[in-house]
């Protein structure tokens, strides 16, 4: 079991990240696991922190199966294939599409508390999660990224199955991963601790990792105005 929690994951991970660094660079994070592992990311870096919200598309009934993801601006992302075989109807995905839309957008509110959404156009995308499994969700954060503008997308997890890491090459101009075991079932297996992230912890940290960042940005060239017009702001 190579990570002993996110926090712990997230460190590892900056090693291998530091070469993306930049004035240019956002990390965001997939919530809400992902949000541990990227704020080690951006306060080591002095990045400034932004989620990223994705929402599973889980077969009726079967919910480790999964047949797509959905994003923030409409994005998503459905496996045809998954739904043939998962046998999911036309009027099954609808209903469960729907019902993702609406959780994301009550995620949406809860996360961001009333924060204005970071600008990513002509921009680097680092998102970050805390693994990748069927890879549906990081496909969608990918696309939302790009949907923003973003003119570069780094994806970067501690531990990840093959075959999606592998897939992830097509979508994201960069792919960093620690671990690719071979036999891969769950993220959980690959931390030895791995406790539910709740709202309030999600906020805390986009809080504190973005008020690290505008303290130690104003002791050099300050932070690009746009962010802190359109999101970011200090207590």
């Amino acid at each position: 079991m190579p990570f002993s929690d996110r926090r712990d994951a997230g460190r590892r991970l900056v090693e291998r990240l530091r070469a993306f660094r930049g004035a240019e660079v956002v990390v965001l994070a997939v919530p809400s696991g992902g949000v541990e592992v990227a704020f080690e990311v951006a306060t080591a870096l002095r990045l400034p922190l932004e989620v990223v919200v994705v929402r599973k598309l889980c077969v009726p009934f079967q919910q480790p199966l999964v047949f797509g993801a959905v994003a923030e601006d409409e994005v998503q992302v459905i496996e045809d294939d998954e739904m043939v075989r998962a046998f999911v109807s036309g009027k099954q995905r609808q209903q469960v599409l729907l019902e993702a839309r609406d959780t994301l957008a009550r995620n949406v509110i809860a996360f961001r508390n009333g924060r204005a959404r970071l600008p990513l156009a002509g921009r680097t995308a680092m998102i970050v999660d805390d693994g990748v499994t069927s890879g549906a969700t990081a496909r969608a954060a990918c696309a939302s990224a790009r949907a923003q503008g973003a003119d570069r997308v780094v994806y970067a997890v501690p531990v990840g199955s093959c075959r999606p890491i592998r897939d992830l090459a097509a979508l994201a101009d960069n792919v960093v991963c620690l671990e690719t075991p071979a036999l891969f079932d769950s993220i959980g297996r690959w931390y030895r601790d791995y406790h539910e992230v709740g709202d309030a912890e999600v906020v805390d940290l986009l809080d504190r990792a973005n008020n690290r960042w505008l303290s130690a940005a104003s002791g050099n060239a300050g932070p690009p105005e746009e962010l802190i017009s359109d999101g970011c702001r200090a207590e």
